[in-house]
């Protein structure tokens, strides 16, 4: 069965956009978890723009099911990890200009600056991910330097489903599909995990939980923009019911 993440990030945009205390993203926890969430993802960036440190210590002591930290690949950053110990890290990207993540870490030019940050992780006994684009040098890259998941990039795909229209069937939407499908299995072949996220969506999420090997998917901006509307509990059941039923 394909798990579901849920990134709870801009729970804490909302909190930071007053500088108060609420919404508190524990709680938004707990509801994704009483909806059906395998999962909570929280991205603690190096400017602090939502989720801070003090979340992430509160919801590793508080959340009872497996809390993934996506972070940028520095020394600080190792340091929270080590002493948080989530359940796992997602090592990604990050741009201070950037709304949100553009892209994939190039592991292939970075590997240098990047496998002693990883060693330290591995070291600590925390299971490690990188955030790629499904490029296969990229994901060769990930197996030799040791990760033992990868998270394709799925927002090419995604913004080609909404520019055509929301029509799977579109040849640039099939294209993006096959291009996930292969690497998905270049990393399944390499005795990686096969994770995909970003930039998923009520309308969008099917077919990437259709493709063979699959095993989580990380999703955030869109839950918590239905959650405004229906609540946190019924946003992620309605996600969790899409996936199920093309898985």
């Amino acid at each position: 069965m394909i798990q579901l993440g849920v990134n709870i990030d801009h729970v804490a945009t909302i909190r930071q956009a007053r500088q108060t205390w609420e919404p508190d993203p524990v709680w938004a926890a707990a509801e994704a978890h009483l909806g059906g969430a395998d999962g909570i993802t929280v991205h603690l960036r190096e400017d602090r723009r939502h989720i801070q440190d003090d979340d992430v210590r509160r919801l590793r002591e508080l959340v009872h099911i497996k809390l993934n930290l996506e972070m940028a690949a520095t020394p600080e950053m190792v340091k929270i990890a080590l002493a948080t110990s989530p359940h796992s890290v997602m090592l990604v990207p990050e741009g201070r200009q950037e709304v949100t993540t553009e892209g994939g870490l190039d592991l292939v030019s970075e590997r240098q600056r990047l496998q002693p940050l990883l060693d330290q992780l591995h070291d600590a006994g925390l299971r490690t991910s990188a955030f790629i684009d499904a490029i296969p040098e990229q994901i060769d890259a990930a197996a030799e330097m040791g990760f033992g998941i990868c998270e394709v990039h799925t927002g090419p795909y995604a913004h080609a489903f909404h520019e055509y229209g929301r029509d799977s069937e579109a040849p640039q939407v099939i294209e993006s599909l096959a291009q996930l499908d292969a690497a998905g299995r270049r990393i399944q072949a390499a005795g990686m995990r096969f994770n995909a996220g970003h930039a998923l969506n009520y309308y969008n999420v099917q077919p990437i939980a259709a493709l063979q090997g699959v095993r989580e998917l990380h999703i955030g901006h869109s839950i918590v923009s239905r959650a405004v509307l229906v609540g946190i509990r019924d946003a992620v059941r309605e996600m969790k019911s899409l996936i199920r039923e093309m898985a």
